[in-house]
């Protein structure tokens, strides 16, 4: 008879008094159901996670889109006119006389207009803009302004440089009063009245010889004098 023991069971374990064996066979103790629930509960607890991290990602992508889509309304509102940008009044210019000239007609695409809505049409300045846009010249903002004056058609607003294209503007926009102030770059402004109905005809447009810049108010504020 062999001193060697049964298979599967450790040697020495009969004679140092194991108590996870008996007999040849594992005794299933507290330390291995705890190990198995272990295992169980880190499962669960990833689980648990991912669904989390889905819905997070979820979450985000939502508001991502949705801000996206509110971007898109806004630039669609300022576009239209029917979203109004604030924006300070523009101011007379310190300078008393009228920019003399003469001044010639100038390539559109080379003459950056900003159109403003005063009226109560809303998307006015829109339609103008797109109705330059047609034309050749280059549109900058396009929004509403809260600047008014009884009856006018539109103001024309530029400063030194600008005052080429100010020349130019005045003669698709029959009436308008020019201001200038004190910006640097060649833009011009166009400040839509109540008294608007519509361009110059661009034949007639493309034919103005050269002049100066009319500045009715000043004009009629010397005679007034």
């Amino acid at each position: 008879m062999t001193n060697e023991p049964l298979r599967g069971q450790r040697k020495g374990a009969q004679e140092e008094g194991d108590p996870t064996e008996w007999h040849g066979h594992r005794i299933v103790t507290e330390q291995d159901l705890g190990a198995v629930f272990d295992d169980d509960e880190s499962t669960e607890a990833a689980e648990e996670r991912a669904r989390r991290k889905r819905t997070l990602h979820t979450v985000v992508l939502g508001l991502l889109i949705a801000v996206l889509i509110g971007a898109a309304v806004v630039a669609q509102g300022i576009t239209a006119g029917w979203i109004a940008l604030p924006r300070a009044e523009p101011r007379p210019a310190v300078e008393s006389g009228c920019p003399a000239g003469p001044y010639t007609y100038q390539p559109p695409e080379s003459v950056t207009v900003n159109v403003y809505n005063t009226t109560a049409t809303p998307g006015l300045a829109g339609q103008v803009a797109e109705a330059l846009k047609t034309r050749g010249f280059a549109i900058g903002v396009v929004g509403n302004s809260t600047v008014n004056r009884e009856g006018m058609t539109a103001i024309i607003l530029s400063g030194p440089e600008g005052e080429p294209g100010a020349f130019t503007i005045q003669q698709q926009i029959p009436d308008t009063q020019y201001i200038q102030d004190d910006r640097e770059d060649a833009s011009v402004d166009v400040v839509l009245g109540s008294g608007y109905s519509d361009l110059i005809p661009l034949e007639t447009a493309q034919a103005a010889a050269p002049g100066p810049i009319t500045c009715p108010w000043k004009s009629e504020g010397a005679d007034a004098g």
